[in-house]
């Protein structure tokens, strides 16, 4: 079944402030008036309560393989079921999903789905486990905690492919229900992500940082853009913070950059960048270190790295 219209489910993680209401959800923290939505589009008060309108409305559900999202340490090998909805609380200049997650849900054909039918979509496919992907995560977070807490009773893992834009206390309520999430560092300067993404940086530290301190395994993506986020200084001192802060064994994809959205007119990433980035996140102790978005021979490779024997070999995904 499709449909346009927002649904009535009220939202968590707000509080009412002078006839409007502060949605608490994400580091914008938006003052909404009544009768407006949040920045992310998907989240609006309606006389002093705040409603999440996509609750049970996807856009896509489409079964991937787990190294697509891309995690590479966990479950490798499965099948995961895929699900997304509309809207992001970033607006990356360059998103390559930029279709959904800047759509409006007023303008988009979405389908209604139960924690019980994300169940079923999982089984039918042969998932071992059930990924947010697509558009942002933790803006659905009402319905993909109510479907990751039935996934699980049915034995089926979590994931979220996610920004990292989300508060404490919506993460804290993520432990036991999600059990993995990759995070998308998008680079590692306040100017890149207010003039890119409109958003911060320091926040996305603090929910990879969290993230591991409650037990979720985390794995890190880095899209790396010629002139942008690009440079080996740049890329070093992601790495370092990486090792300091998640631990050496936190595996990380470097991503080649390929042109989209308003992002056009820049060229794809060379193969020669994406070998430095490989080079500067194992010298600064990463044991963990993958190219993705190209066919990079044994960046795409896990070696144990004690002995140094390979452990899994790819290609492609």
């Amino acid at each position: 079944m499709s449909t346009s219209a927002p649904v009535n489910h009220e939202a968590e993680f707000y509080t009412r402030e002078r006839g409007k209401v502060r949605c608490g959800l994400c580091p914008h923290e938006c003052l909404i008036a009544d009768g407006k939505r949040g920045l992310c589009g998907v989240r609006e008060n309606r006389k002093g309560t705040l409603y999440a309108l996509t609750y049970g409305l996807a856009s896509s559900i489409h079964p991937d393989p787990i190294e697509k999202k891309p995690f590479y340490h966990f479950l490798p090998g499965s099948t995961a079921i895929s699900f997304s909805s509309v809207g992001c609380n970033l607006s990356c200049r360059h998103c390559q999903n930029f279709s959904i997650s800047q759509a409006s849900i007023d303008d988009f054909g979405l389908s209604r789905i139960t924690p019980e039918d994300v169940v079923r979509y999982a089984k039918d496919s042969n998932s071992s486990s059930v990924s947010w992907t697509y558009n942002e995560p933790t803006i659905w977070h009402e319905f993909t905690t109510a479907a990751s807490k039935e996934a699980h009773a049915a034995g089926l893992r979590t994931n979220y492919v996610t920004n990292g834009y989300i508060n404490e206390d919506p993460l804290r309520s993520l432990k036991g229900v999600i059990d993995a999430m990759n995070i998308d560092v998008k680079g590692f300067t306040e100017p890149f992500y207010k003039e890119i993404c409109g958003g911060k940086l320091e926040p996305v530290r603090t929910t990879c940082e969290l993230a591991v301190e409650l037990g979720i395994h985390v794995e890190l993506t880095y899209l790396v853009i010629p002139s942008l986020n690009d440079s080996e200084k740049e890329i070093a001192a992601f790495s370092k913070w990486a090792v300091d802060s998640l631990g050496q064994a936190v595996p990380v994809h470097f991503s080649a950059f390929h042109p989209d959205y308003k992002m056009t007119d820049r060229r794809p990433t060379p193969m020669s960048t994406m070998e430095m980035a490989f080079r500067t996140g194992k010298r600064a102790g990463l044991d963990f270190v993958y190219v993705g978005n190209v066919r990079a021979g044994e960046m795409e490779d896990t070696f144990c790295p004690k002995c140094g024997s390979m452990v899994i070999e790819r290609d492609g995904f």
